[in-house]
Formats: structure tokens, C-alpha cells, sequence
């Protein structure tokens, strides 16, 4: 058995689920082994059902606040090159905890429980190989593995500029599906920030700027429809960003058998707020990715979590994301693209 298959969860329950293609229950199964057989992931699950949270309601949408001090070491990572090359990548098969099972997706993929949570189900979905966090060649494969977790979860990416802690190695997470607000919070703000960037029968298109965050929103039961609108979006978006890598970009991806993919695209600016880098009582050490974007904000310091406030939090998020002009053009030449 080489070493991928060493890593899978041996289960008849997990053989018979998945031969069932119940990968939605198979996940949930492989979370509760781990919750038995890990200790590290149990220590830190048991804490996060002490986990404190704050709401901010704004016009339409709800943005929490987390405070969760096991994210530390992901909110405050240093994703340089420099930094990135000189420690080992935390996601290869060489380096996973001996006691960590996995789930075998696609056949290229490794479902993993996440032992530092955010989501009450939180996971880690790694490429067997190590390949660089880039999505455009890998957004069929997001919108693949969001159908196969279907009904239990939805998918994120975060780009490799934008949040990934690993951005030498290509990954998804999936989380406990309507956990993050902006899930069911989605067709309010398209009724009141959206405007239509293009609408047929097998697809809609919406830019929203809900005031703080500017997103794109695909919505199409047509895979091959989606992974084309994708790619003009980014085609499109590469002139607007400051990074050479990829468009600046998280995504929250979910799946419904009714009505098909529901893709939110972030469309940002820059990685951190100000408030990161000051020094002292200044500093707020927030991260924001496709979570916090997503309406969970994660904040490891008590002392960050208590200054979060309504206003704090719309000037966070409003400086990573791109500004009202430029995203009002990309809207603009979007829609002459589509029509």
C-alpha cells in the first residue's frame, strides 16, 4: 500500500457510504473516528463549543465575530516566498500527523478533518500532489467536490495572495453548509446591492456591492455554463489586480440538486487591513479570507474580539476589497462582455 492509501480510513461503514456515493455522510463519519482517535482534534473541537461570537446586523446581511485563539497560527502565518520555502508544506502526505485519516475524493484529492475548527464540521481537502494554489485550472475540480459533499457542506478557495496558509499547495476546505452567514443571506443582498451582469436561462451573473464587500454571484445548474463564465471573469479581473500570481479572489462554492452551483467570487484588493501591521494596542490581528468574507470573521486575541465593533469591522473589510470605481468598471466591462 503506498503512502496515500496508508492515510484512508479503513471503515466498512466509510466502504459502504461511499459506495452508496454518500460522501456528504461518509465526511461526517470520518469526522466522528477522528473525534475518537485524535486527540489533538478533540481538544480543540471540545473547546470550540465555548467559542465566543458577536453579530453585527448591517441592511440586509449579518456579519459574527469569532474569537477562536487556535486559529492564531493560520491567521497570523507568514506566506512570503521566502517563508513558504523554508518549512515544510503542512499539507504533503509526508508531513500529516500520524493520526490523521483521511478520505479519498475524485481519486486526487484527500478529505481531511481540520483540527484547528472554525465550522462546527471544518476540513481540509489537499491535492495528493504538490502543486501550487491556483484555481483556474482547478475550478471544475471545486465545483466537482462541492456536488460530491452535497447536502452537508459547502466548499472554499483561497487564493494564494488572498489567504491561503499554503499556498504551495493546492487545496479546498469545506465547512458545515449555511454556518456562514452570507449563505442565507445571499438572495437579500442580490435583491438589494445586485445588478445584473448577464441573465439567460441556464445562468445568472450579479455583481454586489453591498457597501463593504464587492462580489461576483454565478448561479447555473450547467457546469460547462459556470466554468466558462469563470474563466471570462478572470480573464477580466487579471487587469484590475495587483497580483501577478492569480486575480486576488476567495470563493465560497455550494451546490443544490434543485437548482444547481451557487458561486460567490470576492473580488479583493489586498491581503491584510492596516490594523495588522501597527504595532501595540493598534495592531488588530485579523486575516480576512474566504470565511471572514464569507460572514464569520476570526479573531485569536480576546482583546481584538472585544474591540470589534460595527464600524472597525465595515473598515476591515472595506480595505481588502477592491474600491467602489474600479469595481464599478470591471462591472461595466463585464456586462459589454457577456452581452
Amino acid at each position: 500500500m503506498n503512502l496515500a492509501g496508508q492515510k484512508l480510513l479503513s471503515d466498512s461503514e466509510i466502504e459502504k457510504l461511499i459506495s452508496q456515493n454518500n460522501y456528504s455522510a461518509a465526511a461526517t463519519h470520518l469526522f466522528n473516528y477522528q473525534l475518537n482517535n485524535w486527540e489533538l482534534l478533540r481538544k480543540n473541537y471540545q473547546a470550540s463549543h465555548s467559542i465566543q461570537t458577536k453579530s453585527f446586523w448591517f441592511d440586509g446581511y449579518k456579519i459574527k465575530i469569532q474569537f477562536n485563539p487556535d486559529r492564531m497560527k493560520s491567521t497570523s502565518a507568514e506566506v512570503d516566498d521566502k517563508s513558504v520555502a523554508s518549512r515544510k508544506c503542512f499539507l504533503c502526505l509526508n508531513n500529516l500527523p500520524e493520526e490523521q485519516k483521511a478520505i479519498l475524493l475524485r481519486d486526487k484529492f484527500l478529505l481531511l478533518s481540520n483540527p484547528y475548527p472554525i465550522f462546527p464540521h471544518h476540513f481540509t481537502i489537499s491535492f495528493l500532489k504538490h502543486e501550487p494554489q491556483r484555481i483556474i485550472n482547478n475550478f471544475k475540480e471545486l465545483l466537482e467536490l462541492t456536488r460530491l459533499l452535497n447536502p452537508g457542506f459547502s466548499l472554499v478557495y483561497n487564493g494564494p495572495k488572498c489567504g491561503a496558509s499554503a499556498p504551495d499547495h493546492l487545496h479546498f476546505q469545506a465547512g458545515t453548509k449555511l454556518f456562514m452567514p452570507i449563505e442565507n443571506d445571499i438572495q437579500q443582498m442580490k435583491n438589494d446591492y445586485g445588478n445584473v451582469v448577464y441573465e439567460a436561462g441556464k445562468i445568472s451573473i450579479t455583481s454586489i456591492n453591498d457597501e463593504i464587500r464587492k462580489l461576483i454571484l454565478i448561479e447555473s445548474d450547467n457546469q460547462i455554463k459556470i466554468i466558462h463564465a469563470f474563466k471570462k471573469i478572470f480573464d477580466e479581473l487579471k487587469n484590475y489586480s495587483v497580483s501577478t500570481v492569480e486575480p486576488m479572489m476567495n470563493i465560497i462554492c455550494s451546490y443544490n440538486i434543485d437548482i444547481g452551483w451557487n458561486v460567490i467570487l470576492f473580488l479583493r484588493s489586498r491581503h491584510r487591513p492596516e490594523c495588522f501591521y501597527r504595532e501595540n494596542h493598534e495592531k488588530i490581528l485579523v486575516s480576512p479570507a474566504a470565511i471572514d468574507l464569507g460572514g464569520v470573521l476570526v479573531t485569536p486575541r480576546e482583546e481584538d474580539f472585544l474591540k470589534m465593533n460595527k464600524e472597525l469591522v465595515r473598515k476591515i473589510l472595506d480595505e481588502v476589497f477592491l474600491n467602489k470605481e474600479t469595481f464599478s468598471s470591471l462591472t461595466k466591462k463585464l456586462r459589454e462582455e457577456f452581452n
